[in-house]
């Protein structure tokens, strides 16, 4: 389930940004703390006793008192962390704008997914979310090599960042001018010399992508002219690497700009490639539906959960924008309990005793089917709401499907 818990955590983060985005305050009293891993706490502490110190000035009686607040919140906080998370630490915290003049304490601390890099403390009337944001592109890797007969530069892309493993510089002579026999014997050097280059770089790529090679989404080679043709056609590259090349790309550069030009270029085959397989995915389930017993296929949240309850679900497809609301109400009298997952308009009354009940827990409809979905072993695969396939999911199914693994037996199966 490692890339099921990948997908949830970034579905949650995302939805923790959405929240962020929402809020405002009064004044300029949102504070907005970012402290990198490599970041002492103790250093912090004594940074914010500074801006307690200069924040006592601020002329705006209620702003100054919301400002300390937040401070003084933080700086508790604090007091749990003897080192900062390895991803380094963010703290939201402020009085956020709620109904009419009314403002309510706010506070929100993450742990960001991949290392920040910049200590920052604001002030503001919203919360500062411009680190965190480029954490919500897709993280997918894909391998590179850049390379004509001079140079080769192999390295990876790696969500929105370009890591280079290695940079060749070749032995290969250039051409002469030379006639005779002479000349035959020093083309075969020159390609004698060319074969070990291109092997040096095949073993240097095949070294780098085999380690990750259920991870890279695809390999795409590039250079000038026809030499990437030809490096790819021989046996260079594991098959396993060969098998994952998606395209062969005309570039000018054979260095670490190479590696961004073909990055640039080959943008679009990537966008195509993360639509095809959300494509792939409701192809599935559609030609399951379609299917006069109704195949496979199962959707609407009712049908959905019992199915993940059955342990019968084998893949559940959920869309990116699904916005629901899972509730769970407590009868006060006798301890029932009840899930709903609309919230309905009146009172909600025990089916027991007839004590209307209270509201205990609203929670996300996502995440309370992924925790269904990791204790029976289904896949989750959640997919992009701007996509023609995520609109038709959400449009057309309520924002989730799924493909059994076979159809659940009925209760009580009729008499023959």
């Amino acid at each position: 389930m490692a890339t099921d818990d990948m997908q949830i955590r970034r579905y949650e983060f995302k939805k923790a940004l959405q929240e962020l985005e929402t809020l405002k305050g009064r004044g300029t009293e949102l504070v907005s703390l970012y402290i990198p891993p490599n970041k002492q706490i103790s250093d912090v502490v004594q940074y914010l006793r500074e801006e307690y110190s200069t924040s006592s000035n601020i002329k705006s009686k209620s702003t100054r008192k919301n400002v300390l607040a937040a401070i003084e919140s933080i700086m508790s906080r604090l007091k749990s962390y003897r080192f900062a998370p390895e991803t380094g630490l963010v703290f939201f915290v402020g009085h956020v704008a709620t109904r009419g003049d009314q403002t309510e304490m706010y506070v929100k601390i993450i742990e960001p997914p991949e290392p920040i890099q910049t200590f920052m403390y604001t002030c503001d009337s919203y919360f500062h979310l411009e680190q965190l944001k480029q954490f919500l592109v897709e993280k997918e890797i894909y391998g590179l090599i850049v390379m004509d007969r001079k140079e080769a530069t192999v390295g990876f892309l790696n969500g929105t960042t370009i890591q280079v493993v290695s940079n060749e510089q070749s032995l290969v002579p250039s051409k002469h001018h030379q006639g005779g026999q002479s000349s035959r014997r020093y083309e075969r050097l020159i390609e004698i010399a060319a074969h070990e280059f291109f092997k040096k770089v095949g073993e240097i790529a095949n070294n780098a992508f085999m380690p990750l090679i259920k991870d890279i989404k695809a390999v795409f080679i590039g250079g000038p002219g026809a030499t990437k043709e030809y490096f790819f056609e021989k046996d260079y590259l594991r098959n396993e690497v060969k098998a994952k090349v998606k395209d062969l790309l005309d570039i000018g550069y054979t260095d670490e700009t190479g590696l961004r030009e073909i990055v640039e270029k080959a943008s679009e085959t990537m966008k195509e490639m993360r639509i095809a397989k959300e494509k792939d995915l409701m192809n599935r389930f559609m030609m399951e539906i379609r299917k006069p017993d109704g195949g496979l296929g199962v959707y609407g949240e009712t049908a959905i959960k019992n199915a993940l309850e059955q342990k019968s679900l084998d893949l559940l497809i959920i869309s990116e924008d699904l916005n629901k609301v899972h509730y769970r109400y407590r009868c006060p009298q006798c301890g029932n309990t009840r899930e709903l997952m609309t919230k309905p308009d009146g009172n909600v009354i025990c089916d027991k005793c007839s004590t209307p009940m209270v509201l205990e827990e609203e929670e996300d409809l996502v995440e309370v089917f992924y925790r269904l979905a990791d204790a029976s072993g289904a896949k989750v695969e959640i997919i992009s709401g701007n996509s023609d396939e995520g609109k038709l999911l959400q449009k057309a199914f309520g924002g989730m499907a799924g493909i059994l693994r076979y159809v659940p037996k009925a209760a009580n199966p009729p008499q023959q």
